[in-house]
């Protein structure tokens, strides 16, 4: 009944999962040794002996493996090591990176040549600087005297007065493209402009200011005291249709989740909701106010309303010309020195959203959950989403020890649930999912909006208080004409860690896995109480976790 599903998650709501104790001989087929000393421990040599077996080798219990299928069957399976699990689940603080260190390639320079070294002599020495040794110090660095300096040859700076504060970049004609910033190093220059450390002035200048990274027209604006953010069109997409960006304005400098305030994240939720229920309104023949301001947010609440009675109406929804919602999020930027770029996102935080058109060719994430939750209730009678829900309700650990939490939900309230799934495609992987029959965006009411934009906020706050410095967001939505309306809207957190680059295992979605999910869960919820915090004084929501 669930062979063609390959799920772990069973119709009677709980998880199942395959442990592998392997055991096996090996013939030995090598025809020579080459035996020579790898090492020396007090003068004594240590030989390589052991990897030139004299026989068939006998392997009688290799560590054991864990292999769980993803609840949705599309997604692979993950495979956890026992040895390396079991080490976390004594110690669930060593699921957490050390924050980056301090680099000052001035110091350095000052340690070596003495503090009298000359302005000029110092200039010289980072002009000659190779382009590899350029680009890592730009991405790592934290003192702002190297940054600038590697900024001064990057770029061309406007000032008013010679030694005065860089204005805006010096432009130059390039014929048909017309005028440009004169830029000498690209790659140099993205990555100093994406490090936090630089001023804040060279920022402005050289990629804050509206205007200077091109002409894509701002068409919505949110602002609520210190928080102020612009929605830029990006009509030349690689989306084909376009897409929209709730993007951190020039004068909201937000370069990380640390600074990032419950306003913000509010106000590019807002951004999203709102033009994502104008467009659908406009479709539906809806009357909407668009004249030059934001809605409020009881003009939303109505719109939502009315939208969401309209798409429960076969015929209104027949002719919508969208398919779905699409948003996503990109946080963190980083350069290896050889110039691959190791993500995907670049200066200032923001979110990116855009509508699917209702062509059955046109391809969203989502479509795969709506085809497996249909393929679920078929196979099984049964409510692909109710089961999840009740297996994650009656959740046993994998290693089945009872002395530790089985505890996979990291937040919940009565909306939404913010957890760890039982089979994790990022080590770090969170889910956020509506609690109620919710699908998109235009069925998600007030509440609803909150819950979501609240999960939002946490989550991303905790990973980051772990650690993570890139993580990539994603929302997988119902399609608006879907028969079925068991699929929940859900966003999934994905970070992109150091040692976990992604290779030919996760090529063939076979995600490679060192600790119990109930253990980053437990690991998660030690750093709930200072990101809950932040949300309740940030918007005035005292509201507790309630139980599933």
């Amino acid at each position: 009944m669930m062979e063609n599903l390959a799920t772990c998650v069973h119709p009677e709501g709980r998880f199942s999962w395959e442990v592998h104790k392997p055991g096996f001989r090996v013939a030995n087929l090598r025809k020579e040794d080459f035996l020579a000393p790898v090492g020396y421990l007090d003068g004594r040599p240590i030989s390589n002996q052991a990897n030139f077996p004299p026989g068939d080798v006998e392997v009688p219990r290799a560590d054991w493996i864990y292999e769980i299928r993803n609840p949705f069957g599309f997604k692979g399976a993950t495979y956890i090591g026992k040895k390396w699990a079991d080490a976390r689940a004594a110690d669930p603080d060593l699921i957490g990176l050390p924050p980056p260190a301090r680099v000052s390639f001035h110091q350095c320079l000052e340690k070596a040549l003495g503090r009298q070294a000359s302005a000029g002599l110092l200039e010289k020495i980072f002009a000659l600087l190779p382009a590899p040794l350029k680009t890592a110090l730009a991405t790592t660095s934290t003192d702002s005297r190297d940054l600038t300096r590697l900024a001064e040859g990057a770029c061309r700076f406007y000032r008013r007065a010679p030694g005065s504060p860089p204005e805006a970049l010096v432009y130059v004609d390039r014929g048909e493209k017309g005028p440009g910033p004169e830029i000498h190093d690209h790659l140099l220059f993205e990555a100093l402009a994406n490090n936090p450390h630089l001023p804040d002035q060279y920022k402005l200048a050289m990629v804050l200011r509206p205007g200077v990274q091109g002409n894509s027209p701002i068409v919505g604006e949110f602002k609520d005291g210190s928080s102020h953010v612009f929605e830029y069109l990006r009509a030349n997409s690689y989306i084909p249709w376009g897409h929209y960006a709730a993007n951190m304005a020039h004068d909201s400098i937000r370069y990380s989740m640390a600074s990032l305030k419950v306003a913000d994240m509010l106000g590019m939720r807002h951004l999203y909701y709102q033009r994502t229920y104008l467009r659908l309104a406009r479709a539906l023949s809806i009357s909407a106010d668009t004249r030059r301001r934001p809605l409020e947010s009881a003009e939303l609440d109505r719109l939502q309303e009315r939208i969401s009675r309209a798409l429960a109406d076969p015929g209104k929804a027949s002719g919508l010309p969208f398919k779905a919602t699409l948003w996503g999020w990109n946080y963190g930027f980083d350069f290896a020195p050889s110039g691959y770029r190791l993500h995907a996102s670049h200066q200032q935080i923001h979110q990116q959203y855009a509508m699917v058109p209702a062509q059955s060719a046109c391809y969203c994430c989502g479509d795969l959950v709506q085809q497996f939750v249909t393929d679920y209730r078929r196979q099984t009678g049964k409510g692909f989403f109710e089961a999840y829900f009740q297996a994650v309700a009656s959740n046993r650990r994998l290693d089945g020890r009872q002395d530790l939490p089985a505890d996979l939900v990291v937040h919940a309230d009565s909306r939404a649930m913010l957890m760890v799934p039982k089979a994790q495609t990022s080590q770090w992987e969170l889910q956020l999912v509506c609690r109620r029959a919710v699908g998109h965006i235009a069925e998600a009411d007030a509440s609803d909006r909150r819950s979501l934009d609240k999960g939002l906020f946490l989550a991303m706050k905790i990973l980051t208080a772990m650690g993570a410095r890139m993580i990539t967001v994603l929302e997988y939505s119902r399609p608006f004409r879907a028969r079925d309306h068991d699929q929940r809207l859900m966003y999934v957190f994905l970070p992109r860690l150091p040692q976990s680059p992604g290779a030919f295992s996760e090529a063939q979605l076979r995600w490679i896995n060192g600790h119990y999910p109930e253990d980053f869960a437990r690991a998660c919820r030690r750093r709930l109480g200072a990101a809950l915090g932040q949300w309740q004084a940030g918007s005035g929501d005292a509201e507790n976790r309630s139980p599933i």
